[in-house]
């Protein structure tokens, strides 16, 4: 997902007494019994833990796992009776974008949407309740989902909004509608050039049709009013209470900007940092500037660390910028774009690896993913040690090329909800022939690949529970398609289940701390309101996670 750049959320002020008030008040820290549950994990082989009972040190690590039989202290400072509910470790998202799920849930979102006529409706209502903002600013079309078998347009989008700028980010990130107005502010004409890994779309006369995807998307970004610090602490308090609610505890938050590092220190400092972020820096220069010489300690007691850096490959595949070996089916002249030239990402990561610093790369195309593996296999002659070069997506892979993802211990951070919402639309922009290598969760297991699952939040909601029956049916929430689209790609129950736990911390190199329940780990775990062990796939999708626990303290609780 591309980063974003502007805001205009008029948010309040977050002061050290409303920040307080905002948060659930935890047990204190002592010696504490979480007793009476049906308890859960894995172990770091992957095989199921089940348990009764958990004590909790002062510190919020856990001490020990209880059978039904083990004796329980006599002298504790606290004890939670869950009378017979399920417990789970916290669920981990491996890649997401923590600002702007905040903020788009504080604006204009149109991820629900199902048509033209609906997007320009709600825009031109969200206009008129807010005739204060001097631009609309919002996200999460998808052309895909409303049938419209092109792009939007600046008229299309004039209709709802003639007098103001509006920009509005596409679901994927990797493309921005604007009305009239904002390409008006931003003095963009038919003489205007595509930039390097970027498009402009163009309408009759050369005169740009309204969208712009991947790096063009700055040209008229640029001119958008940026977010002030009260608006940023907003919108990451939206966020963490969103992701709480999921049974979210630990997220990677895949292209850190130094905006977002500074609202995570502000939110540290408060003491408000209730999920756990471990940050990839948006580029080597931002890296750099957060990092130093290398890697951030865990902050704010295991709450905060800059891992890594994040590159882009390419585009993605909804707005014909993933880059391809072939051209799209649906556009014979399109082959998407490389962001950078091979010699630009081996220097780039490099760079990175030099300092210590893991390197994830997004890649969606299967030329952008052999680009990647390419570069791997080169920095790995170089940087020896545990890397954990991280692919991220890694969606369209090339069969030729899977084996690869087996060396050096390579992660493919992959996102299962993206499969079930995509299948429709990579048909048509592929063909079935290259299908392949798509979406392969097992091939990549069994090729030798470290899996980490996640959701690519705001691009899809950041529900662990959705993604994971996604991820053993290929089906989505209506059941279909029957039997699972390309079933030999599912992975086990179980397996999923890792990928969102254990393999995730293991991707951010944190599996000495979270991903799991075991002695000496945080105590990260939630209350579910079922054993989903035991549930149908439609059933795990409705879970409700009822308390959300992190570090031994309680941090959300369903009203």
């Amino acid at each position: 997902m591309a980063r974003r750049l502007f805001s205009t959320f008029a948010g309040t002020a977050i002061t050290t007494l409303t920040l307080a008030a905002a948060l659930l008040p935890g047990v204190a820290a002592a010696d504490g019994l979480v007793d009476n549950v049906n308890g859960m994990t894995l172990d770091k082989d992957g095989k199921v833990v089940r348990f009764q009972a958990m004590l909790v040190t002062p510190d919020g690590h856990v001490a020990r796992l209880l059978s039904a039989k083990d004796k329980r202290p006599d002298k504790l400072d606290w004890r939670a009776d869950f009378k017979g509910k399920t417990l789970l470790p916290g669920m981990i998202d491996a890649h997401g974008h923590v600002m702007e799920l905040g903020f788009r849930a504080l604006e204009l979102d149109l991820s629900e949407t199902k048509s033209l006529a609906e997007a320009q409706a709600k825009i031109a209502d969200y206009a008129r309740a807010n005739p204060d903002r001097a631009w609309i600013i919002g996200g999460g079309w998808n052309q895909e989902a409303w049938n419209l078998g092109r792009f939007p347009t600046a008229a299309e989008l004039d209709a709802a909004v003639p007098d103001r700028p509006v920009w509005l980010a596409r679901a994927d990130g990797h493309a921005s509608w604007g009305n009239s107005a904002a390409l008006k502010a931003a003095g963009v004409t038919a003489k205007s050039v595509s930039p390097a890994g970027g498009r402009i779309e163009k309408g009759t006369g050369s005169q740009p049709a309204g969208v712009f995807v991947d790096a063009a998307q700055a040209l008229v970004a640029k001119v958008v009013p940026q977010p002030l610090g009260k608006d940023r602490n907003a919108a990451f308090l939206k966020a963490q209470t969103i992701l709480l609610g999921y049974g979210v505890t630990a997220t990677a938050d895949m292209g850190t900007t130094i905006e977002d590092w500074l609202t995570y220190r502000r939110i540290g400092d408060l003491g408000g940092l209730r999920v756990r972020i471990m940050s990839y820096g948006m580029g080597v220069d931002t890296t750099v500037q957060i990092g130093g010489t290398g890697p951030t300690p865990w902050l704010y007691g295991d709450r905060l660390k800059l891992v890594g850096v994040k590159l882009y490959a390419d585009g993605a595949l909804g707005s014909r910028g993933a880059w391809l070996k072939a051209p799209y089916a649906d556009a014979p002249g399109q082959s998407g774009a490389g962001f950078m030239s091979d010699t630009v990402l081996r220097n780039l990561m490099s760079r990175a690896a030099m300092d210590g610093y893991q390197v994830a790369v997004h890649a969606i195309g299967d030329r952008a993913n052999a680009e990647v593996l390419d570069a791997i296999d080169e920095m790995a002659q170089t940087y020896k040690g545990d890397r954990r070069w991280r692919v991220e997506h890694a969606q369209i892979v090339d069969p030729v090329d899977l084996p690869r993802f087996g060396r050096y211990g390579t992660i493919a951070s992959m996102q299962p909800t993206h499969e079930t919402s995509d299948r429709t639309m990579a048909e048509a922009r592929l063909g079935a022939a290259r299908l392949t290598g798509a979406y392969a969760w097992a091939s990549m297991l069994r090729n030798g690949a470290k899996l980490a699952f996640g959701s690519d939040y705001p691009v899809e909601r950041p529900d662990p529970w959705a993604g994971w029956a996604a991820a053993f049916t290929r089906q989505g929430a209506d059941g279909q398609p029957s039997g699972g689209w390309r079933p030999e790609e599912a992975v086990t129950r179980e397996q999923a289940w890792w990928a969102f736990t254990g393999g995730a911390a293991y991707a951010g190199f944190a599996e000495d701390r979270i991903g799991r329940l075991a002695p000496g780990l945080d105590a990260d775990f939630v209350i579910v309101d079922q054993d989903p062990l035991l549930a149908s796939p439609a059933d795990l999708r409705a879970t409700r996670v009822q308390e959300t626990w992190v570090g031994g303290r309680k941090v959300w609780e369903r009203k």
